[in-house]
């Protein structure tokens, strides 16, 4: 007979509502369970479900005729990425988008994925504590979520919104976050850079800062945007870091930064640079809990590899395009 496979409706381009996202994960589901041989058990710790959600995933994907003997499913091969993705870097949650190769705009559909899994962890009853950083990307992702009104979780930034010299960065996450679903915000009280060790030093004594340092160590999930260093990128772009210190940065070998923290291509944090004076709660080197890296766009293949490499980042939500670009790296 050969092995089921599955057959997709219209394709689920960035922007169509969240009810479209549920077929995706139906898509996932019966991929996973019918073509990869996993059992429920390992589908909902992979689509980070219940079993009985994941059932009914794989059920559903029966319901819609996704199930045929071929595999045409648009999400396909971003199943198969994803899943690559996963084994190689020994993630606990990968989920690849389709690129939409006639905007060029991936925000939309990394958005409304981050959401997806944003929202499961926002709808529970039990009080969480749930962390991010800042950026275009993740501030897109606050905006697909649907109003709530959740206020026993606490939403808590790991990164400052402001230059040293006050100007504040366009794509600030948690207090947007908080207003969209009415849980507690603990935002970061200090610049993204310090001007100088003493100043970081002093500014991280503050109780505020220890308040929101403790709880973000007790997030049950991170979520951080990822960004390349280079001239014009986000950190230089919104007066974080100024024309010197971009440059300093890339001599020292940087190629990524998360919430401020620069990185080189092995994804290990920089002893000099900037580094000494950022005032962001610390990033874990080799990473224990569970901190999403949400990004895409082939620009930030590099910054996104060596985030995998140097496990800060134990998840990924990314785009087709970087998720390709990424596994071609690997294997040159």
């Amino acid at each position: 007979m050969g092995e089921p496979l599955l057959e997709g409706r219209d394709a689920n381009k960035a922007g169509l509502p969240l009810r479209s996202r549920k077929l995706d994960l139906a898509a996932h589901a019966a991929w996973l369970y019918y073509i990869a041989g996993n059992t429920q058990e390992e589908i909902a710790a992979k689509l980070n479900v219940s079993r009985q959600a994941a059932q009914r995933l794989v059920a559903l994907a029966v319901s819609e005729k996704l199930i045929k003997f071929r595999l045409d499913h648009p999400l396909s091969e971003c199943i198969v990425l994803a899943e690559s993705l996963r084994d190689k870097f020994g993630l606990s949650l990968c989920e690849v988008v389709p690129s939409d190769a006639g905007s060029g705009d991936t925000f939309n559909g990394i958005g409304v994925c981050a959401a997806t899994h944003l929202e499961g962890y926002l709808m529970a009853k039990t009080p969480t504590i749930l962390a991010l950083s800042s950026g275009r990307t993740l501030r897109t992702m606050v905006e697909q979520m649907p109003s709530m009104n959740q206020p026993q979780h606490k939403i808590v930034s790991i990164i400052g919104n402001m230059s040293h010299y006050g100007r504040a960065g366009r794509h600030e996450v948690v207090m947007h976050l908080s207003d969209r679903v009415g849980s507690q915000a603990y935002p970061v009280t200090t610049p993204v850079v310090a001007t100088s060790i003493e100043e970081r030093e002093l500014l991280q004594t503050q109780r505020s800062f220890i308040t929101v340092k403790t709880l973000a160590e007790q997030a049950k999930a991170t979520f951080v945007g990822i960004s390349e260093i280079a001239w014009n990128a986000p950190l230089h772009q919104n007066g974080f870091i100024n024309d010197d210190e971009v440059a300093e940065l890339i001599e020292l070998g940087a190629v990524g930064e998360i919430a401020g923290w620069a990185y080189d291509r092995y994804g290990v944090l920089l002893q000099q640079g900037t580094n000494n004076r950022v005032a962001s709660v610390p990033l874990e080197q080799q990473a224990s809990r569970l901190i999403v890296g949400v990004a895409g766009g082939v620009k930030k293949t590099e910054a996104i590899l060596a985030a995998l490499r140097g496990q800060l980042i134990t998840g990924l939500i990314t785009d087709e395009a970087a998720a390709q670009a990424i596994l071609t790296k690997i294997v040159q």
